[in-house]
């Protein structure tokens, strides 16, 4: 008998660790290059990196491209797909914010104001990444990188 639980499907396509967190990284902090998630906190290795963006562009979640200015480099970026998933990224985060006495105060603060007006904040949140920028890139004035 075949698997027909959406949440089953949903784990079996993105829902590994390394996934989520390209994903997180496209969406909230703007990086679009290997070099740029390879140098996230969580250090994939070079192996596991490669084969989640080769996954998730299969399955559709993300495009590459070639960098216009360095044809060398290649530009990930979310399809349509793919910026479905912010909301669930958000929801994540903010169980995160309730329960992980790590979760910084900031974060905490930014959940808050989230879900005072989820709807319209989450609309504008994929529009924004939608046309190239990142929910948390110009909140924390992160400069353009090249690697």
């Amino acid at each position: 008998m075949e698997n027909t639980c959406p949440l089953n499907y949903g784990l079996e396509i993105f829902g590994d660790r390394w996934s989520l967190l390209v994903i997180r990284d496209i969406a909230f902090w703007g990086k679009k290059t290997y070099g740029e998630f390879l140098s996230s906190n969580e250090r994939p290795a070079t192996n596991i990196l490669a084969g989640r963006l080769a996954r998730l562009e299969k399955n559709g979640f993300i495009v590459k491209r070639t960098d216009e200015k360095d044809k060398r480099k290649e530009i990930y970026s979310l399809t349509e797909k793919g910026l479905d998933l912010i909301p669930m990224l958000m929801e994540i985060g903010a169980w995160s914010a309730k329960y992980d006495p790590r979760q910084p105060e900031e974060f905490k603060q930014f959940v808050t104001m989230v879900r005072a007006d989820q709807q319209r904040l989450t609309a504008h949140f994929i529009d924004k990444v939608r046309n190239g920028g990142a929910i948390f890139a110009d909140a924390v004035g992160r400069q353009s990188t090249d690697s």
